[in-house]
């Protein structure tokens, strides 16, 4: 059974630190794109992060120079290190997986449930 289980979300505030992972299991981790999306409150889905097998790294240009993503393949698990938190961070962070990349969230072939970030004072 594939599973994609996130944590570390919670409520920070404004120009706090959150770290969140998502441990996998079911599927070969390694070989797959390994994404961030988040979906704040009364919006679609937005992209945040992607990384791929060989390490390289992509970024919204929302989060970028704010929010690292790095991968343990030995441990299966992704991360998001997430620094100088604003408030419309606030959203439900999602860890997804494919095999194509990351542009079109559509294709992504596994998701996890969701963990809520705020960021609030």
């Amino acid at each position: 059974e594939v599973q994609l289980v996130e944590s570390g979300g919670g409520l920070v505030q404004p120009g706090g630190s959150l770290r969140l992972s998502c441990a996998a299991s079911g599927f070969t981790f390694g070989s797959y794109v390994m994404s961030w999306v988040r979906q704040a409150p009364g919006k679609g889905p937005e992209w945040v992060s992607a990384i791929n097998n060989g390490g390289g790294t992509y970024y919204a240009d929302s989060v970028k120079g704010r929010f690292t993503i790095s991968r343990d393949n030995a441990k299966n698990t992704l991360y998001l290190q997430m620094n100088s938190l604003k408030p419309e961070d606030t959203a439900v962070y999602y860890c997804a997986a494919s095999m194509l990349g990351y542009l079109n969230m559509a294709q992504y072939d596994y998701w996890g449930q969701g963990t809520q970030v705020t960021v609030s004072s």
